[in-house]
């Protein structure tokens, strides 16, 4: 199949980490989100917290106000999120697990076993004109809960990929890949949009960028982390030109 351009969504969480850990007013992450919008982003994601760790609810309301690309609100399926959500409508929420003691998001979110209340949210969102992605593995239970919930878009969890990768374990990322490839040919055949996320970098951007079912790739904390020796810019940019040649 002829693949179409795929779009980059970059994260910036960890601005708003790094600026928390003094409690000051810098770096912005707002200023990081124009400069991802200027280096060539198609759209930014920020992930609101429980317990507000690195972006906060202002963050959000300037954000909302300052980007002319999408913003992907991350969330966690509660209450307190979804009111969120539904005030600021922004163009697309992502629904993740959350657990307060985990660094970052630790696997898919268990759609299959939750339907009915993902199902609720993914309705009330839809309605308020946010489109809705559910960040998931590649089992294909989940991937079938996401059609039965309704919900127009996923995201693949390539976190167990890239991990595997930088450990030097060859087959079982070779296996591991294979399954997400499989994943996303099986949501992309059911009429979901396949998006896909969580620990790329340089070394591991390319097999996703190059799958013409995978429609956008979220990349943050490389970026952010890259950043600090060859500017966010440019790393954007790095990233931008890896994922394009990698689609042709």
């Amino acid at each position: 199949m002829t693949a179409p351009p795929i779009r980059l969504g970059v994260n910036i969480d960890h601005v708003a980490t790094l600026r928390n850990a003094r409690g000051s007013a810098y770096p912005d992450p707002v200023r990081a989100a124009l400069l991802a919008q200027d280096a060539g982003a198609d759209g930014i994601t920020a992930h609101l917290r429980e317990d507000r760790r690195h972006i906060i609810d202002g963050d959000i309301d300037r954000l909302m106000e300052a980007l002319a690309v999408p913003l992907n609100f991350e969330m966690a399926a509660t209450s307190e999120m979804l009111a969120i959500a539904l005030r600021h409508r922004p163009h697309a929420v992502c629904l993740v697990p959350e657990k307060r003691e985990e660094r970052t998001t630790e696997g898919g979110l268990d759609v299959a076993g939750d339907d009915n209340r993902i199902t609720d949210f993914v309705a009330q969102l839809t309605e308020a004109g946010s489109r809705v992605s559910l960040f998931i593995g590649h089992d294909p239970r989940q991937i079938e809960a996401a059609v039965r919930v309704k919900a127009p878009v996923i995201e693949l969890h390539t976190g167990r990929y890239c991990d595997l990768v930088a450990e030097g374990e060859a087959e079982a990322a070779a296996l591991e890949l294979a399954a997400l490839m499989q994943g996303a040919r099986l949501a992309h055949s059911a009429g979901l949009e396949v998006h896909a996320g969580h620990g790329l970098s340089f070394a591991t951007v390319s097999p996703f960028a190059a799958t013409a079912e995978i429609r956008e790739l979220n990349i943050g904390h490389f970026l952010i982390s890259e950043a600090v020796f060859m500017g966010l810019g440019p790393a954007i940019s790095e990233m931008r030109r890896l994922m394009d040649a990698a689609r042709v």
